[in-house]
């Protein structure tokens, strides 16, 4: 096996809140490897009463494989559920070309600056 194929990914997840929104910023890399540890922040989201925004900022995410987009496509239902808008902020580079390729950019909210996607939840009623 490659080097490669043994690797382990390497994610940093940290999160805040705004005055409409529970932010998490994604840094490194988004694979099979590190959904879990997305996940794990994910479900403290969950617990939470619905907030009317989630954002995640892409704007630090290096690579993002099948797995990964498969995770963002469960988070974009799991808030559709819940009533709470996903914005995808910091899109730019490789998660703009993922998400073009793979068809799903206009399934998602997406802006090429995080700072665009918080103006949009904080002026928010």
């Amino acid at each position: 096996m490659s080097y490669e194929a043994n690797r382990k990914s390497t994610l940093y997840v940290s999160s805040g809140l705004s005055r409409n929104a529970v932010i998490l910023r994604l840094e490194g890399e988004l694979d099979v490897n590190a959904v879990p540890l997305l996940r794990e922040h994910l479900e403290l989201v969950w617990e939470l009463p619905p907030p009317p925004f989630l954002i995640l900022d892409l704007a630090e995410l290096q690579f993002c494989d099948s797995m990964g987009m498969n995770e963002l496509v469960g988070v974009m239902q799991r808030c559709e559920a819940r009533g709470t808008r996903l914005l995808l902020g910091g899109v730019q580079g490789v998660m703009a070309r993922v998400l073009s390729i793979t068809g799903l950019r206009h399934a998602f909210e997406v802006f090429a600056q995080f700072d665009d996607a918080l103006r949009l939840a904080v002026a928010a009623p």
